[in-house]
């Protein structure tokens, strides 16, 4: 299942995301999106998990909630 992280902290690192999500399950691929001019985090990532109730889980659990000060979005990705 691929979920959609908002508005995240410009300074959060993916290593950070992915640490935040293996808390709630097993995590397969987590891509923090980077502007390509300057090298900076855009405030947003995919993290795919493979088990749906996990990803579930982890979406329920940690949408809305205060990381680094800000208040992240969690959701299904749309492909």
């Amino acid at each position: 299942m691929k979920l959609l992280v908002r508005n995240l902290s410009r300074q959060m690192t993916e290593h950070e995301i992915r640490v935040l999500f293996t808390e709630h399950g097993d995590v397969t691929v987590c891509n923090l999106v980077l502007d390509q001019e300057t090298g900076l985090s855009k405030g947003f990532a995919f993290v795919e998990m493979p088990n749906s109730e996990e990803a579930k889980a982890a979406m329920t659990a940690l949408d809305h909630s205060s990381i680094q000060k800000s208040k992240i979005r969690v959701k299904l990705a749309k492909n």
